[in-house]
Formats: C-alpha cells, structure tokens, sequence
C-alpha cells in the first residue's frame, strides 16, 4: 500500500536549497520509518535509511565537522560508494563547506590511478579530506613506506587534515535536530558554491565545476517535474554517486521525497542482471540508465533465469542519458522486454551535463501533462533524426525560466530549424563556471547572441538539431569530436563507430569502438569480446575487412586502419563515455595491446577488395559465409 502523506503538493514546500527539504519530511509523521536511500551490494544484503534517520545522522556530521573546520573551507569526499557517500554530502551542505566527491583511488597508488587525486588536491586546495577509518589507515602506511617514491603525492597528503567518518558518525550533536529551517538555516546559503563537480572528462582533462546550493535546488526541481517525481516514486540507480546524473538522484530523491534504491557501478557491470531485479524487487518507478546499458542487458542480463523473475511494470521512467541515443538499440531494448512489463511509454530519452548540474531536459511527457493526447509525446512515436532519438520539445516549453537554443558556432546566431548548430542553455541552474579559470568560464559560460541583447548562455559543446512542428531536439555529437573528411564533408565518429560494431556485432564488443583521424587517415579501434582461446589471425583479418566495408557502405566513409585490440584497451570516463582523444593517445604511445591491425590504401582497388571480402563474409543480413562459420561456432 502506497503511503498517505500529509499535505503533499509536487512544487510545496520549494525550498532555496536541497537539504532544508530533509527536515522538513522528516518531521511528518509517515515519514519517520520510510526510507529516503537503500544500499543493495546485492538482492540479498540491503541497509536502508529513513529520512528521520539521515536528516539525524547529517546534523549530527555537520555538527562534528564544525570543531576541525570553518565554514566556507574545502572538503575532499573520498568514501566509496555507498549511504556514508550520501550522509557526507548533505553533512558537508548543512555543515556550511564546499565539497568534493572524487573516486577514492587504491591508496596503494601502485597502478599510476592518482592522477586525478593529484589534479583535485592541486586545484581545490582542501583543508581536510574524510574517508573510512581503513582508508586512512591505509594512507598512513603508505606514507611511512619505504618503497613511497612519489613525493609530490606524499606532500599533499600529509599536508591533508583527514578525518573519519566512522568518527563523525559516532560523535555527540551540540544542538537539537528540529532547530533548522530557512531563517536560522546556517548551512550553504543558495548563492554560496557548495560542491565542486568534475566533468566526466569524455574530451579532455576533467574540468572542476562550481556549483550554487540555489542552482543545484533548482535543477532538481526542474527534474522533478518533468519526470513527474513524487512521494510514492522509487528510483533505482547504479550510477556514480561523485557526479552528474548519479550525484544528483540523490539530491532529487530528496526533494520528490522519493526512495532511492542504490547500488555500485562495479555491482551492476559484474551482473548486469542485478539492476533488473532491483527494479523488479523494490517495484521501481524510475531508474536512469546511461544509453549503453540497454545492448548490455540485453546480452549479459541472464533474461531467462528463473531464480527471479522479472517485472518492469511499475516503470514510469526509464531515462536514457548518454548521447547519442538510437532508436533501434530503444527498440530492441523494449521489444525484449515488453514480455516482461515494460512499458514503450517509459522511455525517457534526455540531456544533460555538469555544467547545467546536470538535468537539462527530457522528451517524455507525462499522459496529463499533454493537450495533445495521451502518447502525443511517447516512445515509439518519437520522431527520428538520422536514427537518433530526440531528448527535448521546444515547441511546448513548460519551464519558462529555461532557454535551449540551437546556434551558429561562428556567426554566434540562432540557426534555422533543421540546421546543425551548438546547443546552449540559459538557466538558473546553469554553474558559476570552472575553478581557477576565468578565461574559459567567460568562454563556455558567458555566451552571447551577436546583435541581440540576451541574457547569457551556457556554450555546452554539443552539437544538436531542431526539427518537426513540435520542435523536437536531437543531440547529434560532440563538437570537439567531429571529424572532417578529405572531400570536406563532416561526420559525427559516433556513426562510424555504430557501423563497425553491426559489422561484427557477435565478436566485437559493444559501447567499446572509437573512431577518430590521424592525420587524414579514418582510423577505428575496436575491442574484441574475451574468448577462451586466441582468435585465429583469420578471423580477426576478415573482422577488420568487415568494418571497413560495413562503415562505407552505411555513411561512405573511407577508413584507412583498422585495430583490434583487447578487452578493456577503449578508455572510457567512469560514467561510460568514450574517451576518443585518450583512445588516439594511447594508439600512439603503444599503449594498446593490439591483436591485429590492418591499413588500407587509398587505391580504389584496394577499397573495393576490402569492401567484397567484408560483404562476401558477412553478408547483407548478416549471415557468415561457411568458409568461416566453424572458427566463429568455436568461439561462440
């Protein structure tokens, strides 16, 4: 049974910050036993939290934080994922810091992965980091080592004041928990920046993010009501809790007064099959899902074992984040999947990034949120854009203080509908800008219409498109990343890259392709999925004739190399973005362990030899010829 919650309205009481939201369901009475987060490593080994229970542990954090610090000090958040992770960040909000959610890398630093340790201590200049009591223990011992021969990182962490979160949690509070409303509120004030969120570092370095109490507040609101969040909603989300979508389901959890089912990005890529039953388990309305998850569960999600079965029936959003967003990968996803529940209308294909905090819009509407009918805005009967899924409607903006545009990089104004262009936000919940660079904060942050007076926008990067009466927008790439051919034409890589995997779709793996030029030449780096014995140079040869046929003959686009490489060689940013420059890099440097590479020339014989064998062997609907089938029976 659902619970009845006293005076309840989905936009009361807005509050000018996220954690004033926490006392205020706490002190309801159908409150004190729900609860606001579960942690679930696994289906059988779950902790929750009620929200009585997290507004007292958050008091109780922020009170012990004020002894060591003052308010307005940095804080480095390193604890794994988890309720702790979550208790932190309000703590820190209410206690008055700035905090910083980082990964927290193996404190042996025996595989070179500080680096982004380093770049956070070096940029953020924290006066004290908080972690697990084993964490820092483990820090000490690596400080006193003899074998430590990195000083600069030793440096920075002895100079580092590190405090236990086993030790603030077990503390004793100065004041009473029910003394916290907007008037006598002495945390993070809503102008005040109160986190530091690094980008996901897809094309470049990670970038810090300055981030308001009040931007923060009202990007989750907005999120809220496109979504239609509410008291009975219950989201399920393996995301990383340190940043974008993942970070902030957990301050959207709060102000729908929702229930949040957590678990660990690494729980969910060893068994993809456990986001499923945490759906079906928790009866989940909501789960955010990056738009690579879909073709993996599909193949690694143990659909028909019959230890639990699977209901997706009370899904209301499944939100796709991650563009580029395919409609065939959405179909397939919902044509698997419709046996057991799901909904078409709960696709929810949408946009974002760190610098908007994350939440910039959806497609999806609710039934009653529409004039139009019912499913006048619902999957399947999105329109398409060179087989991609649209991820807003402007035609019927609902959030009249938020403005997306579509504008012409170089003449700094608005393009025409179906025109390409960059796409910009102007929103409260746009970021103050990035730490320690004024001139890129004025570059990205502070974009202005040529010949107009308008407010300022956000330039996000992203390449996008308008099209249709409803004016639907498609997230067509990345600027940095499109890729100009020798006849002048521009291509998106992703394209490229979705070509070569349906190439090979059984060997290859997918999500785990990236295509970028070297010098003039295409080149595609492709994973090759784990077998149990080596692949003979064969199959891989014909594998690699493959995706260069198979990429020019869907977007006649000449690739002149080929490589193959091993599992988990394709870098990818901790939310599974590619990284397509690190990729070219490691290429480079010999970083890569290669299984076989192939360089085409540009003969026209050359091509059209490649472009046979490759059609020849896979076929137009793709069917091995028989002259291979019994290596890949062997491997399959």
């Amino acid at each position: 049974m659902p619970y009845q919650y006293e005076n309840y309205d989905p936009s009361f009481p807005d509050q000018p910050v996220v954690d004033l939201y926490l006392p205020v369901w706490a002190r309801l009475p159908s409150f004190h036993s729900k609860p606001a987060f579960i942690w679930a490593q696994d289906l059988h080994s779950t902790t929750f939290l009620t929200y009585h229970q997290l507004n007292a542990t958050v008091h109780l954090i922020s009170s012990q934080l004020h002894a060591p610090l003052q308010r307005g000090d940095t804080v480095l958040l390193l604890c794994s994922p988890g309720l702790d992770l979550v208790e932190l960040i309000f703590g820190c909000q209410r206690a008055g810091l700035l905090s910083v959610p980082i990964v927290p890398p193996h404190p042996s630093f025996s595989k070179q992965n500080y680096h982004h340790l380093i770049r956070a201590i070096s940029q953020t200049k924290p006066k004290a980091a908080i972690a697990h009591s084993h964490y820092i223990s483990s820090i000490r011992h690596y400080l006193s080592s003899p074998h430590n021969n990195n000083t600069k990182l030793a440096h920075m962490l002895q100079t580092i004041h590190w405090i236990s979160i086993d030790h603030l949690k077990h503390g004793k509070a100065t004041v009473t928990v029910n003394n916290r409303d907007s008037l006598t509120y002495s945390g993070c004030k809503a102008d005040e920046v109160y986190l530091v969120q690094y980008t996901s570092g897809a094309t470049g370095i990670p970038k810090p993010v300055l981030v308001t109490a009040g931007s923060a507040a009202h990007n989750v609101r907005t999120a809220r009501k496109a979504y239609d969040l509410h008291p009975n909603s219950t989201i399920v989300s393996w995301l990383p809790q340190y940043h974008d979508c993942g970070l902030m389901f957990l301050l959207l959890t709060i102000v729908s007064g929702a229930t949040c089912v957590l678990t660990s990005p690494n729980a969910f890529i060893k068994r993809p099959r456990l986001w499923l039953e945490l759906l079906s388990e928790f009866k989940a309305t909501c789960t955010p899902v990056p738009s690579f998850t879909l073709p993996l569960v599909i193949k690694r999600g143990g659909i028909h074992q019959r230890d639990l079965p699977i209901n997706l029936s009370t899904l209301k959003n499944l939100i796709i984040i991650n563009e580029p967003i395919y409609r065939d990968s959405v179909e397939e996803f919902v044509h698997t999947f419709s046996p057991f529940g799901l909904s078409p209308s709960s696709i929810s294909p949408s946009y974002g990034l760190a610098e908007n905090c994350t939440f910039v819009s959806t497609a999806w509407r609710s039934c009653h949120s529409d004039n139009d009918g019912a499913y006048a805005s619902s999957f399947p009967d999105f329109p398409t854009h060179n087989k991609l899924l649209p991820v807003a409607r402007l035609g019927n903006v609902e959030q009249e203080d938020v403005d997306i545009m579509v504008v012409n990089e170089e003449t700094l104004e608005p393009t025409e509908d179906g025109v390409e262009g960059e796409i910009w936000v102007a929103s409260p919940s746009n970021a103050s800008g990035y730490l320690g660079n004024p001139s890129l904060t004025r570059e990205v942050f502070h974009g202005r219409l040529r010949n107009m007076v308008s407010k300022c926008f956000l330039r996000t990067g992203d390449k996008g498109i308008v099209k249709g009466e409803k004016r639907y927008l498609f997230v067509t790439g990345r600027c940095q990343d499109v890729m100009e051919l020798e006849n002048g034409e521009k291509v998106h890589p992703h394209y490229i890259e979705t070509a070569a995997y349906n190439s090979c779709s059984k060997l290859l793996r997918g999500g785990c392709i990236s295509a970028f030029k070297v010098s003039a030449t295409v080149v595609v780096v492709a994973e090759m999925q784990r077998f149990e014995k080596d692949v003979d140079v064969v199959v891989l040869k014909w594998v690699c004739e493959g995706i260069k046929a198979g990429v020019w003959k869907k977007g006649k686009v000449e690739v002149g190399r080929v490589v193959l490489v091993k599992s988990e060689c394709v870098p990818k940013t901790t939310s599974g973005k590619l990284q397509r420059g690190r990729c070219k890099e490691k290429l480079l440097a010999g970083e890569m362990v290669i299984l076989t590479e192939m360089r085409f020339g540009k003969d026209v014989t050359d091509f059209k030899r490649a472009q046979k064998k490759g059609d020849e062997a896979w076929g137009e609907k793709g069917n091995v010829n028989s002259s291979l089938s019994c290596m890949l029976i062997s491997l399959l």
